[in-house]
């Protein structure tokens, strides 16, 4: 059992060290440069560190029930349908269980509740912008249309809030909504429109907020842990910086960078700049900047957070192989 516990235990090191762990990976370089390789990180470590947690209590749990954790839940699985479940377990074990049980309750309640709370969230902005938006085709706008298409979906409709304050979000879902406000479409000039839309539209087709949305969980359910709310802060601009790659696509670096200042603070380049918030000058300073990433970045990034993941699937998988090779 203890080589069970030490290869179940390694992928709680992120959560146990979370402090170091999340302020290096939060503040690395690499991170602005390979966004999507990043975010699966934070996945992996997030992941890894729920099933760890539950998966290392399963295997304290059935020590004493064989020498190998696969079997030990196999004894286990045997016991319980024929209603010995306990049998042969300490105290110390059956504390361990209902660790992994209150673990599994605790994650999936949270889970549950945050994903209804989104969508009932989303359900009513949806709502809200169908009642007080205009529906505009951008090419009305006098949007630049990209003779390749790149980046333009075949649905250009634009829904546009009365309103001042530059406003451009999207709403996600099956039927996501791309809003702007007037405030935007006087601010911006036809090219920067073009991006931000292309921005918009990025976060709705790449359906960022289920992305989003476990770690939002882990914010609800352990809020205090050093990683989860480092976790929170980093994956959102690692988020926006996967639309600024699709966008950049469409307009350009320095176009998509000016819309992303000018619609931080509606005073200026300058001024919007000195109040923008930490993300969008982590946006700004990598779209601007020369240096694109070393391209093994990823694939080493990919590497690590597989191996973080390899011993929390080994303790999912191991128990099952042992009831389909051997049944007995």
């Amino acid at each position: 059992m203890t080589f069970w516990l030490v290869v179940t235990g390694v992928a709680l090191l992120p959560v146990v060290f979370g402090g170091r762990v999340a302020s290096a990976l939060a503040g690395a370089e690499w991170a602005r440069r390979h966004p999507r390789a990043a975010l699966v990180l934070w996945q992996a470590i997030a992941l890894a560190g729920g099933l760890g947690a539950v998966g290392v209590g399963l295997v304290a749990a059935v020590a004493p029930l064989a020498a190998a954790f696969p079997h030990g839940m196999h004894t286990f699985g045997h016991q319980v349908v024929d209603g010995r479940g306990l049998a042969g377990l300490g105290p110390g074990h059956n504390l361990a269980l209902a660790w992994s049980a209150a673990l599994i309750a605790w994650l999936v309640a949270h889970t549950a509740r945050t994903a209804v709370r989104t969508v009932a969230r989303q359900r009513r902005q949806r709502t809200l912008v169908d009642i007080l938006a205009d529906r505009i085709d951008e090419r009305d706008m006098g949007v630049p249309v990209d003779g390749r298409g790149v980046g333009l979906p075949i649905d250009r409709e634009v829904y546009v809030l009365p309103g001042a304050e530059p406003v451009a979000y999207c709403v996600p879902g099956w039927r996501s909504r791309v809003v702007l406000s007037r405030g935007a479409l006087d601010l911006l000039n036809p090219a920067e429109l073009r991006a931000v839309l292309a921005h918009e539209r990025a976060h709705a087709r790449g359906r960022h907020d289920l992305f989003l949305m476990p770690f939002a969980a882990l914010a609800a359910a352990f809020p205090w842990l050093p990683v989860v709310k480092a976790a929170r802060q980093a994956v959102p601009v690692l988020l926006e910086m996967l639309a600024d790659d699709r966008a950049r696509q469409v307009s350009g670096d320095r176009t998509l960078a000016r819309a992303i200042v000018l619609m931080a603070a509606p005073k200026g380049p300058e001024v919007a700049f000195g109040l923008a918030d930490e993300g969008v000058v982590q946006r700004v300073e990598r779209l601007l900047g020369t240096s694109r990433g070393r391209r093994w970045v990823p694939a080493a990034v990919y590497t690590a957070a597989l191996a973080l993941m390899s011993g929390p699937l080994a303790v999912l998988v191991a128990p099952v192989a042992c009831v389909t090779f051997w049944p007995g």
